[in-house]
């Protein structure tokens, strides 16, 4: 019996100063959760994971959604402005 392949998955992290980008190899069956403990990104940006949202390739998604190859974790962080007020306030310059 032939030994199941790893799955190639990258994280994604960008923070005010800098970008993460890691590739990882996890069994096949692990999840968001796994690959952001396998990633240590909590640990080199000094963040906490929990209250921030998850997604795979732009879509949210829960922690525990299972992994495919290939697939790109992505963190995200919140929002400083909401894009409306942002759009008013620029508008409101201009006129």
């Amino acid at each position: 019996m032939n030994k199941p392949e790893l799955l190639r998955v990258e994280v994604a992290y960008i923070a005010l100063d800098r970008q993460f980008l890691r590739e990882i190899h996890l069994p096949p069956g692990s999840t968001v959760a796994d690959a952001l403990v396998a990633s240590k990104v909590e640990e080199e940006f000094a963040i906490k994971l929990d209250a921030l949202r998850v997604g795979i390739w732009s879509k949210a998604v829960d922690r525990s959604a299972m992994l495919a190859d290939g697939d790109r974790v992505e963190i995200y962080r919140p929002l400083k402005i909401d894009p409306k007020d942002a759009r008013r306030a620029r508008a409101k310059q201009k006129g």
